[in-house]
């Protein structure tokens, strides 16, 4: 983020004092394999305060950001773990691999493929220690919705996946990318500023993270990726996009044509946020979002059952 953008911002967002989580959220740590080849996660966790969970949601940030990007600080109504503990359903924000706890072992940060491996034993480590209710869903943004796509082409027993900020053609060629400058990128991130309540870049600020190197090498390969992965899928499926998206096309054609590669999903359902810029889950628009998120997924825990 640069400064020039957070300078921008008013008094009330750069003075207003931010705790670090939400109320009823804690951090977690959660070690995946065993022996030397282990992996430690951290991340922040929400549970039902009443009775087990309907199911787990396991919350997959985007490249550059970290585990409470689903626990937003701004305003009391933003955070996914905190609307759905209240709606019966367990919330697990982990750091992807080189993000966090785990960037101490793998500073470089990891493949998708290597990150799909170490979230599928994830879910088998949280299952020994917690009730998880009637399974595993995927909620993911941007990097870490090409990671749930990678995950459900590999990992039975998924219930569904939600992702939102990710499609399967960027807007943005590779050499533009390149050269895009940092207020650039930064606008395409974000969006208009009225779009985010009072606070938000205050409390972003202690969100943000370099992004590992072996996960940007990898960028410019998604278009081929996504056509390897997508017929593959076998699980229920939402794709949401911002109305201010702007790093992947998302046209009716584009998403006409991404949606003809899922080809074995039962259901899949691309839709639109308006009012939202690319980061939806720390915008105004997070709640209305999360609310169709979860919706979706009770929607899957019936079609289960």
């Amino acid at each position: 983020m640069s400064a020039s953008k957070t300078d921008r911002t008013d008094r009330t967002d750069r003075k207003q004092a931010l705790p670090t989580h939400s109320a009823g959220v804690r951090p977690i740590l959660l070690r995946v394999g065993t022996g030397g080849a282990g992996l430690t996660l951290s991340g922040l966790l929400a549970e039902p305060p009443d009775g087990p969970p309907r199911a787990t949601v396991v919350a997959v940030h985007g490249g550059g950001m970290r585990a409470g990007y689903f626990d937003g600080q701004a305003q009391a109504d933003l955070s996914l773990l905190t609307l759905g503990a209240r709606l019966g359903f367990t919330v697990l924000a982990l750091d992807r691999p080189g993000y966090g706890r785990s960037a101490e072992q793998v500073p470089d940060g990891m493949t998708l493929d290597e990150q799909a491996a170490v979230l599928s034993g994830a879910f088998d480590a949280f299952a020994e220690q917690h009730a998880v209710g009637g399974g595993f869903v995927l909620l993911a943004h941007s990097y870490g919705g090409k990671l749930a796509l990678v995950t459900a082409a590999r990992t039975p027993g998924l219930l569904a996946v939600d992702a939102s900020g990710v499609g399967h053609r960027y807007s943005v060629g590779s050499a533009d990318r390149k050269r895009l400058r940092r207020h650039l990128e930064w606008e395409r991130n974000w969006g208009p500023l009225g779009l985010y309540p009072n606070g938000t870049f205050r409390a972003a600020e202690a969100l943000v993270a370099a992004i590992p190197v072996r996960e940007a090498a990898e960028v410019d390969l998604w278009p081929s990726r996504f056509e390897e992965v997508a017929p593959r899928i076998e699980v229920p499926l939402r794709l949401t996009f911002a109305e201010h998206e702007a790093w992947w096309l998302h046209d009716e054609p584009d998403v006409a044509e991404l949606t003809s590669h899922l080809t074995k999903a039962p259901v899949v359902r691309a839709e639109r946020q308006l009012g939202a810029g690319h980061n939806i889950s720390l915008g105004r628009a997070a709640r209305s979002y999360h609310l169709r998120a979860l919706a979706f997924f009770e929607e899957c825990l019936h079609s289960a059952a």
